[in-house]
């Protein structure tokens, strides 16, 4: 593994420790987890889940550039999907993982794990092709904020590939149409269903990209099987494969528990 991307001081953020959220300024709190947990026991059992996003990413992802960043990268689940790329940073907020990933990817010069704080990215401005952030921003209790760093880093035309937990998925709406739960699907406010597990509107995290400098291109309903009972009892390759084809003609609608968009820096 090669050293960390080196950047201005100026460009860098505060070290973070593992198992401690990263106490920056208000409202911008980090989870960084302090095991492999995430990897040995959640991801375990969710092959369809993993399948569905990496379908969600090819149908998303420019298949080749320069360098690509992954914001929230974890043990490296997903860096197999980047192999079009010259450079490929992996960035994570958790010390385990990020030892995870420098030596399960050691022998690919290409790949680069780092630590890191997603609100003050340790990266030149306009430095990558393309950034990635799946499965975090629920955990942003500040998206503008970590949306305009996003951006920053990016080159103009740049691609951000973003994945958000949706607050208009259609079991909320069945939920709260049946009046079994309290919260509204359809207001534009976040909802916080434990602490740093926020879910988002769809328009919300629209007008949220459109100010940081962001347009969107393509939006993709994903994870629409995410249901026990039918992931129990069918394959995950086959709800997968029968996903594929939905997630693009299903994604204005946003029936699906994930949401994912992408978008491209507008501005010089």
């Amino acid at each position: 593994m090669s050293e960390p991307i080196s950047a201005p001081k100026s460009a860098r953020g505060p070290e973070i420790g593992s198992g401690d959220a990263a106490k920056l300024e208000p409202d911008h709190e980090i989870p960084a987890y302090p095991d492999l947990t995430y990897r040995d026991a959640f991801w375990v059992d969710r092959r369809y889940e993993d399948l569905a996003d990496r379908a969600a990413l090819r149908h998303l992802l420019p298949p080749t550039g320069e360098r690509i960043v992954e914001i929230g990268a974890g043990f490296g689940r997903l860096a197999n999907e980047y192999v079009g790329y010259h450079e490929i940073v992996l960035l994570d907020a958790s010390e385990a993982h990020v030892q995870a990933a420098s030596a399960q990817f050691r022998d690919d010069p290409r790949i680069r794990a780092t630590l890191g704080d997603a609100y003050h990215l340790p990266f030149d401005d306009a430095y990558f092709d393309t950034v990635v952030c799946i499965r975090v921003l629920h955990h942003f209790t500040d998206p503008a904020a970590g949306l305009r760093e996003f951006a920053r880093v990016l080159r103009p035309g740049g691609v951000l590939v973003l994945e958000f937990a949706n607050k208009r998925n259609i079991k909320a709406i069945g939920t709260y149409a049946l009046r079994r739960q309290a919260w509204s699907p359809f207001t534009l406010e976040p909802y916080e269903h434990s602490p740093l597990h926020l879910f988002r509107h769809p328009v919300e995290v629209r007008r949220l990209l459109r100010r940081a400098g962001l347009k969107v291109d393509r939006q993709l309903a994903v994870g629409m099987f995410r249901l026990p009972p039918l992931s129990r009892r069918v394959r995950p390759g086959w709800l997968a494969a029968v996903e594929r084809p939905l997630q693009p003609l299903l994604g204005p609608l946003t029936p699906g528990p994930s949401v994912f968009v992408r978008a491209h820096r507008t501005f010089r």
